[in-house]
């Protein structure tokens, strides 16, 4: 393996002179640029991946500036300058978990703002569900008719719709047994006729609010891919490219090239897929990396990711010969998107600014002051984080008196907590505005109260482990006063022990009232357990909560001691 070097902001320069086609050279150099999970955001968040000083304390480091749609818009540009056959495309999730800049208006500047960049195509996330299929097609299609009159066409008088297709070739209405989107779409990219066929992860039912998919099934992602690639190549392709929204992880960091270390379900779609498929553009886990994983042939093929929110964009160039309508070579990267040093777009900053003049007189408001700079939802070895702890406490804190719920335990799903509070250092005056909470906490789902048995708990914990819609355990956060121990080395439903309420143990046959939000409380995320509670009471909203804890005292990071790992 070899490290790349790191390419930032207007750093995209290639060598592409000679891949223009003549006469002579009847071949093509190709420059396909996608963003995965990108969430709405359109402002710059801090990129974990890339350090740089600290500007109130050179001694300390912070997270690069990074993504944001000003600074992808320059990166866009200058990649177009290089070579003008470059095209732009979404790996899944563009809206939807979206700070208030854009989910405030219903994620039509982020649509805007793409359709603007000249994306071409995106394959549906499991986010894109959030709101419902009915929805979903209004942002392809355009109009007011929303499901959020509130939120919707308040940006324009007129929401024109995505200039992009969205695509999935699994996704199918079960009245009809058709597909909803088209399952690819071949784009001409200068002399080229470049393929994208695109699939999302058929458990999207298990991550998304039941609401959200209803009447739709997903199936899956190898098998539907794989059955329209005859008609592609019947449609004269010069290059197919996948877009699945599902990942893995790998130890390698995003600038290995060709990583063989990655891991997850993505490993197995991509074995799977059809051979004449050069390149598997993925998304979902939010997680960079660069990896080959062998096709059916055996022959290694580039399956990458990009990090969340734009902070990295995929890169393909692909040399293409025309006459044999064949691939001949593929040079993949993630590209770091440096808000900090790289150049902007002023159409993008346009977008920004209107957005903003319409959210900020909400988003400003601050609403309390931390006891710290930041509370992180970083997760310890245990896979307990400060800012889930909170946020548990925030839940059960509105659900404790009887007449809401009489609430004795709380737990959240760690999905649902999509940002640090706030996302962003240097923070010395300790301030958070609403708009940091609601980034925290964007979803809007319902705090719902249920009954459950002692062993039906322990049940649920149980189920944190080689939960298959995450690519390692999924542990859920608790709330002060609810303790236990879990060991890996122990087998699967037997890796849960000591677990207690205020320090009593929890009695298998005793009911307790415990709170969740309803995308839990629905089975979200294979806790299924939680299905079978009952005496079901809904309450608040969960960022109403969290804001009125965060109202009620001074919040500080805690000791993360609720969650024990032996092994």
């Amino acid at each position: 393996m070899k490290k790349n070097l790191m390419l930032v902001g207007a750093a995209l320069s290639l060598s592409s002179c000679s891949s223009l086609l003549s006469p002579d050279q009847p071949d093509v150099t190709v420059t396909v640029i996608g963003v995965n999970d990108f969430h709405g955001n359109l402002l710059p968040t801090g990129f974990s991946g890339v350090k740089i000083p600290d500007p109130a304390d050179p001694t300390k480091q912070i997270n690069l500036p990074a993504g944001g749609i000003e600074a992808i818009g320059g990166v866009l540009a200058q990649a177009r300058r290089d070579n003008p056959n470059t095209v732009f495309v979404g790996v899944g999730d563009m809206t939807g978990a979206s700070p208030l800049i854009s989910a405030l208006l219903r994620d039509e500047p982020t649509i805007d703002a793409l359709t603007q960049l000249g994306m071409q195509v995106n394959v549906v996330g499991n986010h894109e569900f959030d709101n419902g299929i009915q929805e979903l097609l209004r942002f392809q299609k355009g109009g007011c008719d929303s499901n959020a009159p509130e939120r919707a066409c308040k940006y324009e008088n007129t929401f024109p719709g995505a200039g992009y297709t969205y695509i999935a070739s699994n996704v199918i209405d079960e009245k009809t047994g058709q597909r909803v989107f088209p399952a690819y779409k071949i784009v001409n990219v200068g002399p080229a006729r470049i393929a994208f066929v695109g699939a999302v992860l058929k458990d999207t039912p298990t991550v998304v609010t039941p609401s959200g998919v209803a009447g739709l099934r997903f199936e899956d992602e190898v098998a539907s891919i794989n059955s329209v690639i005859p008609q592609i190549k019947r449609g004269g392709a010069d290059a197919i490219i996948a877009l699945v929204h599902q990942g893995g992880a790998s130890k390698d960091g995003f600038d290995i090239t060709d990583c063989k270390t990655l891991t997850g379900d993505i490993v197995n779609i991509a074995k799977g897929l059809d051979p004449a498929i050069s390149v598997v553009m993925t998304g979902h886990t939010h997680r960079g990396y660069n990896c080959l994983v062998p096709d059916p042939s055996g022959k290694e093929r580039v399956v990458i990711q990009g990090d969340a929110y734009g902070h990295l964009l995929q890169r393909l160039d692909l040399k293409i010969s025309l006459q044999k309508d064949q691939v001949l070579s593929v040079k993949a990267q993630n590209v770091v998107v440096d808000a900090k040093n790289g150049p902007k777009d002023p159409a993008m900053t346009a977008i920004v600014q209107k957005a903003k003049a319409l959210t900020d007189p909400v988003a400003q408001q601050t609403i309390a002051t931390l006891g710290a700079e930041q509370i992180t939802r970083a997760q310890n070895a245990a896979g307990e984080s400060a800012l889930g702890d909170v946020i548990a406490d925030s839940q059960l804190a509105a659900t404790r008196a009887p007449e809401k719920g009489g609430a004795v335990i709380a737990f959240m799903n760690p999905g649902g907590i999509r940002a640090d509070l706030p996302v962003n250092l240097p923070n010395p005056q300790r301030k958070v505005t609403y708009g940091d909470a609601f980034t925290v906490q964007p979803f809007g789902n319902i705090l719902t109260v249920i009954t459950l048995t002692g062993a039906q708990i322990k049940a649920v914990l149980e189920q944190q482990f080689g939960n298959p819609s995450a690519t390692d355990n999924r542990i859920l956060q608790v709330s002060e006063g609810f303790t236990y121990t879990w060991d890996n080395s122990k087998p699967k439903g037997e890796k849960v022990s000591n677990i207690a309420l205020n320090g009593q143990p929890l009695d298998p046959a005793a009911s307790y009232r415990v709170t969740v939000n309803n995308f839990l409380a629905d089975g979200g995320d294979n806790f299924t357990a939680f299905t079978q509670g009952t005496n079901r009471l809904g309450g608040d909203v969960d960022l109403d909560a969290f804001v009125a804890y965060l109202k009620s005292k001074t919040v500080t990071p805690g000791p993360k001691n609720r969650i024990t790992r032996l092994n």
